[in-house]
């Protein structure tokens, strides 16, 4: 059925974000006891940017604030929000309702954010993170509607997996 597959499509995106930032996260570990300042602005002057430009600026002045505390502490969080991720992505994968409600409002708690970031500057990443977003709740909502009504009429035979 189409909407097992786009929900199973919902489900491989999120393994895919937790998999990046645990990536992140030990990239992270990777920088306790070293100088993640200098690291910030060889990896700014590597991608050709500007230093002395916004968001370069902003990255290599907030490496230079971070400690070894700090880089774990992030690194720690990392984990955290991969593990949600993961569990989200099982959930879905296993077509349970109580994932599509989460994935319905973890990805509608950045919409928000991401049109206030819209009204200031207009980026094609923040553009795309917004359309990515509300085509996850929009899949969702239709799930979970697709699950109330196939409940609704048991004589189907097809009960979904609760």
């Amino acid at each position: 059925m189409q909407i097992s597959r786009t929900v199973r499509g919902v489900a491989l995106l999120e393994a895919a974000k937790g998999i990046v930032v645990i990536v992140a996260g030990l990239g992270l570990f990777s920088l306790v006891h070293e100088d993640v300042q200098r690291f910030a602005e060889e990896l700014v002057r590597h991608l050709h940017l500007n230093p002395a430009k916004g968001y370069p600026r902003i990255f290599v002045e907030f490496a230079g604030h971070l400690t070894d505390t700090r880089l774990a502490l992030l690194a720690v969080l990392g984990g955290v929000y991969a593990s949600a991720r993961f569990v989200e992505a099982y959930g879905l994968w296993r077509e349970r309702g109580w994932a599509e409600w989460f994935a319905a409002i973890s990805g509608g708690i950045y919409i928000p954010f991401e049109l206030y970031e819209l009204v200031h500057r207009v980026a094609w990443l923040p553009v795309g993170a917004l359309l990515v977003n509300i085509a996850v709740v929009a899949l969702m909502l239709q799930a979970l509607r697709y699950r109330r009504q196939s409940s609704a009429a048991p004589a189907s035979g097809n009960r979904p997996h609760e």
